[in-house]
């Protein structure tokens, strides 16, 4: 539901590669086993390609490996633990410098770029880093106390929410859509509801430090999404739409009775959505089938 803004993809990965001698074989059971394993791994299926949509950073500390499921345990820097799968298409950097998934330890400070896989969180690269890390968390305020500078947020990779501290001074900017909406933004926007992406630095403690908050929605603020339909369910009044000018996918609520032309929709169909978000949704209050 939320806006979410891209984040760095990086690339490489480490391959191991393999020489076979060419010896004959002694023995007719030799040769046929050997014909029957390089038809097998020649017959392997092909990796899926890497799950699409926008990536997220998450900063924190290697719990524990599990290598025979291909997943790790990330302690979120102000959250809980987080599971991570992982797998050859995954890329591995130690201080920038390309690693093999296999070097990851259990301690070690990682920035994980992740991405969505149906219910799981995929990693497209891991990051081991030994000096301070950043991150990066997109999802709804749910509590800013300007008091003591805590932040709560209930982010979209994570099951539990997240405190960050927001020393004084940090910047606070709309973007987007979002931008128009005001001519200037500061903490007074951090209201429950509102739609944020933060990047964060780690502190001694292990507590998140934000350094930067992007507003991407207010409850109240309106929008225009333009894109193709991509899942339509009239019995739920929910269609969710891709735009392509950032490339990010929004759910929208509607009520087709309010719209005659809902008829005609159809997943596929190109698309013009004016709607509002009231601080848990977006609202249509236009349909327009272009």
């Amino acid at each position: 539901m939320g806006r979410f803004i891209a984040v760095i993809v990086f690339t490489g990965i480490a391959i191991a590669q393999f020489s076979f001698a060419d010896t004959k074989p002694a023995k007719n059971a030799d040769s046929q086993f050997a014909s029957m394993e390089e038809s097998s791994s020649g017959g392997l299926p092909a990796l899926p390609p890497v799950p699409g949509g926008k990536g997220t950073v998450e900063g924190g500390l290697i719990r524990d490996v599990d290598p025979v499921r291909d997943q790790l345990t990330l302690n979120v820097f102000g959250g809980k633990p987080v599971k991570i799968l992982f797998d050859e298409r995954t890329r591995a950097y130690r201080d920038g410098v390309k690693t093999s998934l296999r070097d990851l330890r259990r301690g070690d400070r990682a920035s994980v770029e992740t991405v969505l896989d149906g219910t799981n969180i995929f990693a497209l690269s891991i990051h081991i880093l030994s000096q301070s890390l950043e991150g990066e968390c997109q999802g709804q305020v749910l509590n800013y106390d300007a008091g003591n500078g805590e932040l709560t947020v209930s982010a979209a990779l994570s099951h539990e929410p997240i405190k960050l501290r927001v020393p004084a001074g940090t910047s606070v900017l709309r973007v987007g859509q979002a931008a128009s909406s005001s001519a200037s933004s500061g903490p007074s926007d951090l209201v429950k509801g509102t739609l944020i992406s933060v990047k964060f630095d780690s502190g001694d403690n292990g507590q998140g430090i934000a350094r930067q908050i992007a507003i991407l929605a207010t409850p109240g603020s309106a929008f225009v999404f333009s894109g193709n339909v991509v899942f339509l369910d009239l019995h739920s009044d929910l269609l969710v739409l891709m735009d392509p000018r950032d490339n990010s996918s929004y759910k929208i609520s509607f009520h087709p009775a309010d719209f005659p032309m809902s008829r005609n929709l159809h997943e596929g169909a190109h698309v013009t959505v004016t709607a509002n978000f009231d601080g848990s949704r977006y609202v249509a209050s236009a349909i327009k089938i272009n």
